[in-house]
């Protein structure tokens, strides 16, 4: 191994099905975590030590982080769907079918989180499947313009009053975009894209219901 190895270690190549959910599963919270946690600490100031000490904002940041990982799951099914598509041997739309299956599979790993009922987690996992259904819907967007119809949600889920907030929705939305577009970066450095295309139909129909 040469220096540049050991100052920059190379991430492992994603080449089957479970390497491709585990990506899927850690970018997502990445997505949506990453952005919580910058726009608290910079709306916080000088008080982010004594905001991320207190118990109820601990509280309300890991709902809304919970609350917002079906969206950052919904982003990244569609990076992950816009780069395989052309890969696909015969049916995109079955492919698209078993790109859905995957993300709901990484969905189902998690029991329903902190103080969401079974009902609404269940919801989102229904809203989650459509989401990625609309995929399908017309040709592979522009990583950046993927966000769009996420942003104002994913606003409103930030743990942070919303008089608080002012007008800040529009950095919110580029980092949304930013980070998108390093996140599609190196899944294209690190995704062999026929190997992972060739094994998705053999990828179980998604279940109907999620995991409780």
């Amino acid at each position: 191994m040469n220096w540049r190895d050991l100052l920059f270690p190379r991430r492992r190549p994603i080449a089957d099905v479970e390497a491709l959910a585990n990506f899927i599963d850690e970018q997502s919270a990445f997505l949506v975590q990453k952005g919580m946690y910058e726009y608290s600490r910079a709306r916080a100031g000088h008080y982010a030590k004594v905001l991320f000490s207190e118990p109820e904002f601990l509280d309300a940041l890991e709902q809304s982080r919970w609350a917002a990982y079906p969206l950052g799951l919904a982003m990244i099914g569609e990076v992950v769907e816009g780069v395989l598509r052309p890969h696909a041997a015969t049916d995109p739309l079955h492919q698209l079918e078993k790109v859905s299956a995957v993300v709901l599979s990484v969905f189902d790993r998690y029991p329903t989180p902190g103080k969401h009922d079974r009902q609404s987690w269940m919801d989102a996992r229904a809203e989650l499947a459509r989401r990625l259904q609309l995929i399908g819907l017309h040709p592979p967007k522009r990583v950046m313009d993927i966000p769009d119809p996420y942003a104002r949600t994913y606003w409103d889920m930030m743990p942070i009053a919303k008089e608080v907030r002012s007008a800040d929705f529009p950095t919110t939305r580029n980092y949304l975009k930013v980070t998108l577009c390093h996140i599609h970066q190196e899944l294209t450095e690190r995704l062999d894209a026929p190997a992972v295309a060739k094994l998705l139909p053999e990828v179980p129909d998604a279940r109907p219901g999620a995991v409780g």
